[in-house]
């Protein structure tokens, strides 16, 4: 088995998203055998790209020119389906990004063992999420998409705690807040499948949240940093603008974030 900051890069320099999920649930499964069987894969070192590869659709936008459709219509529920299926893969690369690039830390098993199930997860909401549009007649890349979705990643590709403080505690929660009234729209809709598949996602994201909470607060110990801090101050290095209630605080607790970490970025300094 090669080493997994190789399997990492690899999926990483894989342009279709079917293909790069599929080398990623592959790798996984990999990593996730070698560790029940007891063994302690080699992590390695390996240089990830700045950009992860990328098919040619969708078309990348600024997120001002990205078209709004009323959710409530056929049209608008494909467009909101595809807007979940680029985050999904996007998450993949973040997953197998923060594995790569940050090898120069020593970090326990544990944090791989995370983001690896993480990552693999990830890559089952793409497909779930390309199934509902090929089941609607679209697929992935028939729309615009978000162009600025990669950003938190370059702009912390030199800070491990940045990147933790940014991506699951601040980007990824934010899915804890909206994803319970997407659900609601397809209910409505009778859209059974969508149904199904965004509520897997809800339920398994919260555990995303959780590593990174989980991994921020192992760093803040290991630099003796009082962890509400230090996150109030990378998330305002770091991330563009205030954030914005209303918050999911049941699910943002479950994950291990509690109110006096988000509530105050909600103003600006």
């Amino acid at each position: 088995m090669i080493a997994l900051a190789e399997m990492a890069v690899a999926v990483l320099r894989t342009a279709d998203g079917r293909e790069k999920t599929a080398l990623s649930r592959k790798y996984a499964a990999q990593w996730q055998a070698a560790r029940r069987d007891g063994e302690a894969p080699a992590i390695g070192i390996s240089a990830p790209p700045l950009k992860p590869a990328r098919p040619d659709r969708p078309e990348l936008l600024s997120p001002r020119d990205v078209p709004h459709r009323k959710p409530g219509s056929p049209e608008g529920r494909i467009a909101l389906l595809h807007a979940v299926a680029h985050i999904e893969l996007n998450a993949v690369d973040l997953h197998w990004d923060i594995i790569a690039r940050f090898t120069d830390v020593k970090m326990p098993m544990g944090f791989y063992d995370d983001w690896v199930k993480a990552a693999d997860e990830e890559s089952k909401h793409f497909n779930l999420m390309c199934d509902c549009l090929e089941a609607l007649g679209s697929h992935y890349g028939a729309l615009p998409a978000h162009a600025g979705m990669w950003r938190a990643a370059e702009e912390t590709a030199d800070d491990f705690m940045g990147r933790l403080a940014v991506v699951p505690m601040v980007l990824e929660a934010r899915g804890l807040d909206v994803t319970p009234n997407m659900i609601e729209v397809f209910k409505r809709a009778k859209a059974h499948q969508a149904v199904e598949a965004l509520e897997t996602i809800y339920a398994e994201e919260v555990a995303h949240v959780a590593y990174g909470s989980k991994w921020f607060h192992f760093l803040c110990g290991r630099h003796e940093l009082d962890p509400k801090d230090a996150f109030h101050d990378l998330v305002r290095r770091y991330f563009h603008g205030v954030l914005k209630p209303p918050f999911n605080e049941e699910k943002r607790a479950e994950a291990g974030i509690p109110p006096d970490f988000y509530w105050p970025l909600t103003e600006k300094v």
